[in-house]
């Protein structure tokens, strides 16, 4: 009986021990053919190709980065093949580094996982590939070609202020297109994109097609006398400058004098600045109101006595001034009290041109050029820049520059440039005319408008008395025009 026990004792262990055997080389070669696969926690350029060998893993990359690409243009849907820009995902390199996630483990102690059915931890081959920039933009191109429709600009209505309505279109912006088909080419997900396009925006006419409209409205006022017109537009310093003497362009360089008149005031002003900090005294600062919203020739004296030296006259720092900022055409020679000297005679490369002849006050004078050099660096200067600040850095600040310009939007003068504005416009501006004959009107300002910001400054002369309705009319409508240019209607 122990015998046949001990041999019975015997061959269950002898079973145990093969079926251990077994067992141990079962699962050898279960984790063998595991492991000749990639492993189950693996993803390739963030595809999963855990369990898949390399010819399936490689496979199944192509199939997701081929696939093509929705691209919508407004309701428009544009299928992107990505190998029409060049689009190939370097597969190679991809599964050469996914080999060696899988190799990377020892053998016995990735079987030894296997057997206690242990996770990994996450791998991750991130995406190689590349495509071609320059067959990108021809793709985006032939879109643009295909789907924009260009706006209408607003167009001038002939021997009239105003423009057209024009038409907004909508534009492929490219750039941005460009940026999110690239992350979108790059991504086994998300394989659609919402083009960008640019909408509602209407062109505005350029600055040619402003002079030939104003040009025509001077034509069609059957005003036969000299009109000076000089614009900029603040935002961009595009300028135009034109000179027409009975339908016939003059040349502008150099420019055309005219008698400043109460314009020479924000010459005065300036260099009230430059030699006199804020706060000004309650006096002088009342002299400043006085001279600029009424047009005051007192204040101006008085203005001009305070800022003079022991040596050097106020009128003569006043054109001093304008001559430091290149601004070579304008200066005031005396004092505007009955009886007061000429201190000096300017002779400048307006007033002595011979071709054209507006018998400019020999005390004072500017141009329409000079004017609107002015202006615009007195807004520079508000806005911390600009050649007021280069010149005059310690003596003339931004603040100061701002409330000049807030005097210059209390003329409340409603006819001239203002006549042309929709109500409620700002514009910092100051006229001047020379009566008894009036054979001169001048306006100068920055008008604020939606559109962008400009300057504009009109002179009139005629050599017989000029009529004030008609004459100012023709300024309005002109302002009116410019102002229509920078705001153009939109259907």
């Amino acid at each position: 009986m122990k015998r046949n026990g001990f041999d019975l004792q015997r061959w269950v262990s002898i079973v145990l021990l093969l079926t251990s055997v077994a067992l141990f080389f079962y699962q050898l070669v279960a984790y063998s053919r595991h492991r000749s696969h990639l492993p189950l926690e693996l993803t390739i350029a963030g595809i999963k190709v855990g369990g898949l060998d390399q010819v399936e893993a490689h496979e199944r990359i192509l199939q997701v980065y081929s696939s093509p690409i929705e691209l919508f243009y407004d309701e428009n849907l544009i299928l992107l093949n990505p190998a029409n820009v060049g689009f190939r995902p370097d597969t190679d390199v991809m599964l050469a580094a996914a080999e060696l996630e899988r190799t990377g483990t020892p053998f016995w102690s990735g079987f030894w996982d296997f057997l206690w059915n242990r996770a990994g931890e996450p791998q991750n081959v991130p995406l190689k590939a590349e495509y071609s920039i320059t067959q990108l933009d021809e793709y985006l191109r032939d879109i643009a070609a295909r789907y924009d429709e260009p706006p209408i600009p607003a167009e001038p209505r002939p021997g009239t202020p105003f423009f057209t309505s024009g038409t907004p279109g909508r534009l492929l912006d490219q750039t941005r297109s460009e940026e999110l088909i690239t992350a979108v080419l790059h991504s086994p997900i998300n394989r659609s994109v919402n083009l960008p396009v640019v909408g509602n925006v209407v062109p505005r006419p350029t600055m040619d097609t402003l002079e030939i409209l104003l040009k025509q409205n001077i034509e069609v006022s059957d005003f036969d006398g000299l009109v000076v017109i000089y614009l900029t537009d603040l935002r961009t310093g595009e300028n135009f400058h034109f000179a027409t003497l009975g339908g016939v362009d003059l040349d502008v360089e150099p420019d055309i004098a005219f008698s400043a008149a109460s314009i020479i005031k924000i010459s005065i002003m300036t260099a009230l600045y430059r030699y006199q900090d804020e706060p000004l005294d309650p006096e002088v600062d009342r002299w400043l109101v006085e001279m600029i919203t009424e047009s005051g020739n007192d204040p101006s004296d008085w203005i001009m006595q305070r800022i003079e030296t022991y040596d050097t006259a106020g009128p003569i720092l006043v054109s001093e001034t304008m001559q430091e900022l290149g601004i070579e055409n304008t200066f005031i020679a005396g004092y505007y009290f009955l009886g007061a000297p000429q201190l000096r005679i300017y002779r400048t490369p307006a007033n002595q041109r011979v071709d054209i002849d507006t018998n400019p006050d020999s005390y004072t004078q500017t141009t329409a050029s000079d004017m609107s050099l002015l202006l615009g660096d007195i807004y520079d200067c508000a806005e911390g820049g600009g050649t007021l600040q280069a010149v005059f850095p310690e003596e003339i600040t931004p603040q100061e520059c701002s409330r000049m310009l807030d005097l210059l939007s209390e003329n409340i003068l409603g006819t001239l440039i203002k006549a042309g504005l929709p109500e409620g416009t700002r514009i910092a501006h100051k006229h001047g005319w020379r009566s008894s004959p009036l054979d001169m009107i001048g306006d100068a300002g920055i008008v604020f408008s939606p559109g962008g910001d400009y300057v504009i400054t009109i002179f009139l002369w005629n050599e017989t008395e000029m009529v004030w309705e008609p004459t100012s009319k023709l300024i309005a409508n002109l302002s009116r025009a410019a102002y229509n240019y920078f705001n153009p209607p939109i259907e």
